[in-house]
């Protein structure tokens, strides 16, 4: 209970901008041969290489219609201007295409310099094979490294137990709401006790009077909406537990959770479309006044603020509740971050930059404006923008009335295994082509 307190605590306590870019620029590499532990060692020769303009090559998952491109570009913009260097950007959308992309990279030789991504099992592969910096290597040559973070707060990877990724901005999934959809199917906004129960009898309402209830592509992002779902067969305290079946304690409450999205399927809750549609074409519904319910994470908020016509017609708040689960628990944390690559850090002309890129995009400030609302590991905590809409203020209100905090589970199935179950398995299962214990028996059979 202390640490969720604490947690909760820190998505809304407004930090003073006390760091700015650092400026290490110690002159210094590390030997990572094989003869034994790192050592360092100054060459005048590679001080002069980084000293000099670098083209550094990102890849982010801040790409397509992410709601924080445009803070990211406002970002990447403040860091060439900064230091002379320039980065080629290759950002993309954060789906299972995208990371198999990654990983292809990885394997040919054609991995970036500087990587924002998951920092759980989707990770272990890059650990494994050496392909990332931890960052007490990378402290051992600039010792300031990551020094507004709170070492605690940053995930280690489950690989080896190490550090790697700096993490920005955390995250929490709750359920979006268009307040003018539900003012004119008189329904109201649902608070803090939101049942599962109130949650269906709302949806026939909306569906009834020509609305979409549930805005969301089965086809493409199923996955907030499994993790909800399977949240309210269990607790915070076993949630993040993987099943080693569908016939264990975890293993039902999937079963269970996945039969509830085909209810909803068969009732005609989502899109007629959901099958076939993309995440954007879905939430555009939202946006157009169309569909009532969304379930998406915390950086869904700059979405909202870019599309709607009036960002007053949205609210965020808890997703419907059932069984022991509270609707006041949600599923957040830290699960992305900066990581320098291998190939980056012994290249003397693109360490310091890439050093010094990680440095400019996890500053306090920085993390802020990708989201004030966001879990964090910064020591000052976020500044919430004196400007804040609406839609900000509500999802302060909701983080800071949190009663408890789990981790998403389906980052601890491997990527093959989401990739079968996401893209494929749920669809069938919604149809009922595809029995929802064998369909989950499978994606755990999956081993890479």
């Amino acid at each position: 209970m202390k640490k969720v307190i604490a947690l909760v605590l820190a998505l809304t306590v407004c930090g003073s901008l006390v760091l700015g870019c650092q400026n290490t620029t110690k002159t210094s590499v590390t030997d990572t041969t094989a003869a034994g532990p790192a050592t360092t060692k100054a060459t005048t020769a590679e001080t002069t290489a980084a000293a000099g303009p670098a083209k550094i090559t990102v890849v982010t998952s801040y790409g397509g219609d992410d709601g924080n491109r445009a803070n990211y570009e406002t970002a990447v913009a403040a860091y060439e201007k900064a230091t002379g260097n320039t980065v080629n950007d290759a950002s993309g959308t954060s789906n299972e295409e995208w990371k198999a992309k990654i990983m292809a990279d990885f394997e040919t030789g054609a991995e970036p310099d500087v990587l924002f991504y998951f920092n759980g099992a989707d990770a272990n592969d890059l650990v494994n094979n050496k392909k990332v910096v931890s960052i007490d290597t990378i402290r051992a040559a600039y010792p300031d490294f990551a020094s507004n973070m709170k070492d605690d707060l940053i995930p280690a990877s489950p690989a080896d137990g190490q550090k790697y990724a700096v993490p920005v901005n955390g995250y929490w999934e709750a359920l979006y709401v268009n307040k003018s959809v539900l003012e004119a199917c008189g329904v109201k906004v649902p608070g803090a006790d939101y049942t599962w129960t109130q949650f269906l009898t709302d949806c026939e309402t909306i569906k009834a009077k020509g609305y979409t209830p549930i805005a969301c592509s089965l086809a493409e992002v199923p996955h907030y909406w499994f993790e909800y779902s399977i949240f309210n067969h269990d607790t915070v305290a076993t949630h993040a537990t993987l099943p080693a079946s569908s016939t264990d304690t975890a293993g039902k409450a999937w079963v269970a959770g996945l039969n509830d999205i085909k209810t909803l399927f068969d009732k005609g809750y989502f899109p007629t479309n959901t099958l076939t549609s993309t995440d954007a074409e879905t939430f555009q519904l939202m946006a157009d006044n169309k569909a009532a319910f969304a379930i998406d994470g915390s950086w869904k908020i700059g979405w909202f603020q870019e599309n709607a016509a009036d960002i007053n017609d949205f609210t965020v708040t808890y997703v419907p509740a059932q069984n022991e689960r509270k609707a006041t628990d949600l599923i957040g944390g830290l699960s992305m971050g900066y990581y320098i690559t291998e190939k980056a850090w012994n290249d003397p002309a693109k360490r310091e930059a890439c050093v010094k890129f990680v440095e400019a995009m996890t500053k306090d400030d920085v993390v802020s404006l990708f989201g004030a609302t966001a879990v964090t590991a910064l020591k000052n905590g976020t500044t919430a923008p004196a400007d804040a809409d609406s839609l900000t203020i509500a999802a302060l209100a909701m983080t800071k009335s949190a009663t408890g905090v789990a981790p998403a589970v389906q980052d601890k199935l491997n990527q093959t295994a989401r990739t079968e179950l996401f893209s494929g398995s749920i669809k069938n299962i919604v149809t009922g082509s595809l029995d929802t214990a064998k369909a989950i028996d499978a994606a755990l059979a999956i081993k890479e």
